[in-house]
């Protein structure tokens, strides 16, 4: 299909027709495309012919053949008897596709009748298909939900692309119940295939009408989500990044946010390099070789959507826990301390009140965020040994107070999953803890260990900053015999310190809360149900 330009206000259109960009393009976001493509969709083609083949009817005053409702049954009747010789009545089957000519009763019995004997059919195929199709956009919106709930069943081999960009033409009713049943229809056939299934709805995110582009690009990042993994395989995840590509060459804001929400979903972009391929388009986006113009409002936007959607990609709390040991004297440490304490308490809930009566202890899950509070904890614990009054000044009573609260809810938390990961690698040696899911648990069992120790030097009275942890992701270094404690912590700077006389602790020893008013109800409460212990291992 020819692509043409409207040279004056460069819309890009297909189908042959040329049409003026003066009046759209901006789908809402906060900046707008350079162009927008509005190819002739196959709807629209066919409403044009439908129109042009009745005009030219009544001219020649030709009268149609129209089945009744009898005709359709007795026809039905045949092919339902057939059964294995059901293609040799290649005749009551047209009977059946006229039913589409027919009145209400006949278009309803043509689009049940239709589908269902349409395999065994295959030179009558295209007819049945623009039947259909037909039907689905009839007046009358029962026949259209009908129509299209049996839309599916059309999808099969080299149809599928076809029926894909039909469903995602028909995303832009308006009708509830009708839009449901197309979002369920593209649901099941992208189960079928796909690859079909995206390179129709592609199709018209690059060609189609605004308003079928959104809803496309809409349904793209809500339902991918809700397929399973063997449905998105690899193969499918590379063509979506593919066309997406192609997509976010010409995008407003607001498709820019959902695209990369999309690809950020997709489990081959959870590794480094799939990480730096999102990266790279979120510069490409920034256009970081213009010149900034802060005086533009959409120049000045641009950079602030593409900044949120980078700032995700990056360890930035990695980086901040690495660079915390290395700090020294710092202006405003109060401050920053007291910044770096609040997000902390984000990551830190308090817990729910039927926790500690044992009422309805199933109604709440709070997520704890296991490495996140790893990063923020371990910042928390170097800075505040240069400030060792921020929690036990009388000001801060309610705050050491809520604070002790918290640790002890989230370490009651963390000696569960530490039981559920030792658990689950005990005996476990060489290979079999080289799959990927004992890794992560690998991991997840050094950060909570991590998280612990801490807990139990911020639990003193008053609290201490003198325990030290290898972080996570950092490589244990291997401590000579004789050698210092202290130069076991790989990312502290601080300097040796020599070690009170006595026998040495374990640094990652399982710390136990403390007994009283928080811990009264802890034999009786079910953590295992109580919280949601996944935990989100960040990537550098």
């Amino acid at each position: 299909m020819p692509t043409l330009e409207c040279s004056q206000h460069r819309r890009y259109v297909g189908g042959g027709a040329v049409q003026c960009a003066v009046t759209g393009g901006d789908t809402g976001g906060s900046w707008k495309r350079n162009s927008a493509g509005r190819g002739l969709g196959e709807l629209q083609r066919r409403r044009w012919r439908r129109r042009r083949r009745r005009q030219l009817e009544r001219a020649l005053g030709l009268s149609l053949t129209m089945p009744t409702v009898e005709e359709l049954y007795r026809n039905y009747g045949i092919l339902a008897d057939a059964t294995e010789q059901v293609g040799q009545h290649k005749d009551a089957y047209q009977v059946i596709l006229d039913g589409v000519k027919g009145g209400t009763k006949e278009k309803r019995l043509a689009a049940q009748f239709i589908p269902k004997f349409f395999k065994h059919f295959p030179e009558l195929a295209d007819s049945a298909i623009n039947a259909q199709l037909d039907l689905c956009e009839d007046e009358d919106v029962s026949i259209r939900r009908q129509a299209i709930k049996e839309l599916p069943q059309f999808a099969t081999g080299e149809n599928l692309p076809r029926v894909a960009d039909i469903l995602t033409q028909l995303l832009q009713t308006d009708d509830s119940a009708e839009f449901n049943l197309v979002n369920n229809a593209l649901l099941s056939i992208f189960k079928m295939d796909a690859k079909g299934t995206l390179g129709g709805l592609f199709s018209q995110i690059l060609q189609g009408e605004d308003i079928v582009r959104e809803r496309a690009i809409k349904f793209l990042s809500t339902k991918l989500k809700t397929l399973p993994d063997e449905v998105l395989t690899k193969e499918v995840e590379e063509l979506i990044l593919t066309e997406s590509k192609k997509v976010l060459e010409d995008v407003t804001g607001e498709e820019f946010v959902l695209f990369m929400k999309i690809l950020s979903g997709l489990k081959s972009l959870q590794t480094v390099s799939g990480r730096q391929q999102l990266v790279e388009l979120v510069a490409e986006q920034a256009d970081l070789e213009q010149t900034f113009n802060p005086s533009d409002p959409d120049c000045v936007d641009r950079l602030l959507q593409c900044t949120r959607q980078a700032v995700p990609l990056f360890s930035v709390l990695k980086l901040l826990a690495e660079m915390s040991s290395f700090c020294g004297d710092m202006e405003k440490l109060e401050t920053n301390l007291r910044k770096l304490f609040d997000k902390l308490l984000e990551y830190m809930p308090l817990p729910p009140e039927e926790a500690e009566n044992g009422e309805n202890a199933g109604n709440e899950e709070p997520k704890l965020q296991f490495s996140y509070v790893e990063c923020l904890l371990y910042s928390f614990h170097q800075l505040g040994r240069k400030l060792p009054d921020f929690l036990t000044a009388k000001l801060n009573a309610e705050k050491l107070k809520d604070f002790k609260i918290r640790l002890q809810y989230f370490a009651r938390g963390l000696q569960v999953y530490i039981r559920q990961l030792r658990l689950a690698l005990q005996g476990k040696t060489g290979e079999a803890l080289k799959t990927e899911e004992n890794k992560i648990k690998v991991v997840a069992l050094k950060i909570t260990n991590n998280i612990n120790v801490l807990i139990k030097d911020l639990f003193h009275i008053p609290p201490s900053y003198k325990s030290t942890v290898t972080l996570s992701w950092r490589p244990v270094q291997r401590v000579e015999i004789g050698q210092k404690r202290a130069n076991e912590d790989t990312t502290s700077g601080s300097p040796p310190k020599k070690s009170p006389a006595g026998p040495k602790r374990d640094a990652r020893q399982i710390y136990n809360p403390p007994s009283g008013k928080y811990s009264s109800n802890l034999g009786n409460f079910n953590y295992g149900e109580r919280f949601r212990l996944g935990i989100s291992i960040m990537r550098n």
